[in-house]
């Protein structure tokens, strides 16, 4: 056993020699410190970026960052008094020392010792930054170090004013408030720039206990804040005319529930942007990109607009909208319900529902590939359909009304008569018809039954855009989408969407679908019905092709311009019967009035026919070509070779149809009519 000499620690424990050890030791251990700071090198000063979205004219539509908006502003665009309120409130001595108050922390860690933990702070900006930037809100001696260190190096190589600026960005404001544009904005809706000195006051009181001193959960603790950090405002001398604290001017509740704009179609977009990344939501939105989308910010508001001027704000009733592009598929404006503070669920996008008769179209372009023409005529009667495995479907007509004779197709779409389409659907078939509404854009899985031509499979609203937007562009495969592009914060373009250009559709029968879709506006095909356009049509100044649809649950309105898709839903999300008449308008009403809105101030545009396509004046009733002699007369395009040839005239009943002049499809139909 080794013995040292008493005399010998009796030498090093003299108090001069003992005090120099220590000393050497500690500026040792500091030196090394620093040493290792300076060879770490600069911490970034934020380590997540706001992604920023942008409309389709380039103006910021809104920011992400997490879950939260966040826009970071430079330190010259804060007001003075927010400045100078901010440091008196949090860390008078700022601009004096190296990144840690001495005197406060001894102070704190006396508390520390008594209470046997970390409870007292003593943060000073540049540490509360450090602390907001890289560690998490733990009272323990580990995170209290690893703060000293980003300290030290945000010290290091950073200047004050740019430590402060990137404070007042991250500092939380409560309420979801990061940073001091969020907050300015939620307090006092106005920029951080134009903050008086009272309203600094307020704010600069508020992250020292976001829970504490918000005036809007705790006026009396925030007045008493706000009354303090005024008074060190008028002690420094940084208001120059001293007075009473004057009165501020919060923000409204309606300004405080103002949620971000166009809330759907910003969480739509931040799904988009996570698939087409193949990263999770939270990374995308916190990687500083700048997203380019496809949204119009005048359909935008418009649409908003509509449905709020719609839909009454005392009902359960919710909306599903979706405006496209059909020649791209971009989405142009989308509203997934009436209120997205109280529900952001999607039901433009993820919602499934019932189409009704808005499904018929996808059964007439199968119709028209398999030997239908528009003046096809079916019998339009009360019928009880024997199915294959000896069931029986019995569908009706709205209201029980029936022609109780023959009629064409044109007609049959512009009174969305029931019985003609189930027979259409029995007569081609429910697999055919299921086959072509997946070409034209439906994904979700359809029943091939005699009720599918009535739209008993669940579809969405942004399916429902794209089958559409396939009709209307003459079957261009395209998809839904609302990134254009998007690009890095060093300025690199990393995505830029790419059109799909193939088209596996008949060009010329969507074109004549398209036209016998205009029908549904015009009253001169009303017969034992009217129109199922006929209560909106008075509001339409140009021509639109379209298909309104209506269960017991559920309301449809989807059609078209040669420039503009939009797709409307409404229904309650609990399946609720809408059992009052007007709550079955909303959706006609809605898209009446959005796309007149939308376009407003363009020229009007006709559907221009493809190649291989021929229009003609013919009578809808009878299907022959038009003569003087017929009550009624449409101008309706046709398949070149599918046209009648027969023309309408007195003694129609006397008048032969030669053989070889009979459509194959009307000898088809005369079986299936004997059959049933």
């Amino acid at each position: 056993m080794i013995r040292i000499p008493i005399a010998r620690w009796q030498k090093w424990l003299r108090p001069k020699r003992l005090a120099a050890v220590i000393l050497g030791s500690m500026i040792t251990a500091i030196g090394g410190l620093l040493l290792i700071c300076y060879l770490m090198g600069p911490p970034p000063m934020t380590n997540k970026w706001s992604t920023t979205f942008y409309a389709n004219d380039s103006t910021i539509l809104g920011e992400q960052y997490g879950n939260t908006q966040k826009r970071w502003v430079a330190l010259d665009e804060v007001s003075p008094h927010l400045i100078h309120a901010t440091i008196l409130a949090e860390d008078k001595n700022f601009y004096k020392h190296h990144g840690f108050a001495w005197k406060r922390i001894f102070a704190a860690a006396l508390q520390d010792i008594k209470a046997g933990a970390k409870v007292e702070g003593a943060s000073t900006i540049t540490q509360q930054y450090a602390k907001n930037l890289y560690l998490t809100n733990d009272k323990t001696w580990t995170r209290k170090f690893k703060e000293a260190i980003y300290g030290i190096r945000l010290e290091m190589f950073y200047s004050k004013d740019e430590i402060l600026e990137g404070y007042l960005n991250t500092i939380y404001y409560g309420h979801g408030m990061y940073g001091i544009q969020a907050a300015s904005d939620y307090y006092m809706d106005k920029d951080p720039g134009s903050l008086t000195a009272a309203e600094a006051a307020l704010l600069a009181g508020i992250p020292k206990g976001p829970s504490y001193y918000s005036p809007f959960q705790n006026k009396e603790l925030a007045d008493e804040r706000q009354e303090y950090i005024y008074g060190l405002l008028e002690d420094e001398g940084y208001i120059t005319e001293p007075e009473s604290l004057p009165a501020v001017s919060l923000s409204t509740e309606q300004e405080r529930e103002t949620v971000r704009r166009a809330g759907y179609f910003q969480d739509y977009i931040t799904d988009e942007l996570a698939d087409v990344l193949e990263m999770d939501e939270d990374q995308a939105a916190t990687a500083g990109y700048h997203v380019y989308t496809t949204m119009d910010s005048d359909q935008q508001l418009k649409l908003e607009t509509q449905i709020a001027d719609t839909i009454p704000a005392d009902t359960e009733l919710q909306t599903g909208a979706i405006a496209m592009d059909p020649d791209t598929g971009a989405i142009t404006a989308m509203v997934g319900g009436t209120d997205y503070k109280a529900s952001t669920y999607n039901r433009a996008t993820t919602s499934k529902r019932m189409p009704g008769s808005a499904f018929k179209p996808f059964v007439y372009y199968t119709a028209l590939i398999n030997g239908f023409t528009p003046m096809t005529q079916l019998r339009s009667e009360e019928t009880t359909f024997e199915l294959p495995d000896g069931g029986e479907y019995a569908p009706g007509n709205f209201h029980g009304y029936y022609a109780n004779d023959e009629i064409t197709m044109v007609e049959a779409i512009a009174m969305s008569d029931n019985i003609y389409a189930v027979k259409t659907n029995l007569m081609i078939g429910a697999e055919k018809i299921a086959a072509d509404a997946k070409k034209l854009g439906i994904t979700s899985e359809l029943q091939a039954v005699p009720s599918l031509a009535l739209g008993t499979s669940p579809v969405s609203v942004e399916e429902m855009g794209v089958a559409y937007s396939r009709i209307a562009n003459g079957g261009k495969q395209v998809e839904s989408y609302t990134i254009e592009k998007i690009v890095d914060r060093n300025g690199k373009t990393i995505y830029s969407h790419k059109p799909q250009k193939k088209s596996k559709l008949d060009k010329k029968r969507l074109f004549v679908l398209t036209d016998l879709m205009t029908g549904m506006f015009d009253d001169s095909l009303s017969s034992y019905m009217r129109v199922t356009g006929a209560s909106i049509k008075d509001q339409l100044s140009r021509p639109y092709a379209g298909k309104s649809g209506t269960t017991t649950t559920d309301s449809w309105m989807v059609g078209f311009s040669p420039d503009l898709v939009t797709a409307v839903w409404t229904g309650y999300d609990n399946n609720r019967s809408m059992e009052k008449v007007k709550e079955l308008a909303y959706s006609k009403e809605i898209w009446a009035g959005f796309m007149e809105a939308a376009h407003q101030g363009e020229p009007i545009k006709a559907f221009r026919p493809p190649a291989g396509v021929r229009g003609m004046f013919v009578d809808p009733d009878s299907g022959f070509l038009s003569t003087s002699y017929c009550e009624k007369r449409r101008f309706t395009y046709f398949v070149r070779g599918t046209e009648p040839k027969l023309y309408c005239r007195p003694d129609l009943d006397e008048y032969p149809l030669h053989h070889d002049q009979e459509e194959p499809m009307n000898r088809r139909k005369r079986w299936f009519d004997w059959l049933f």
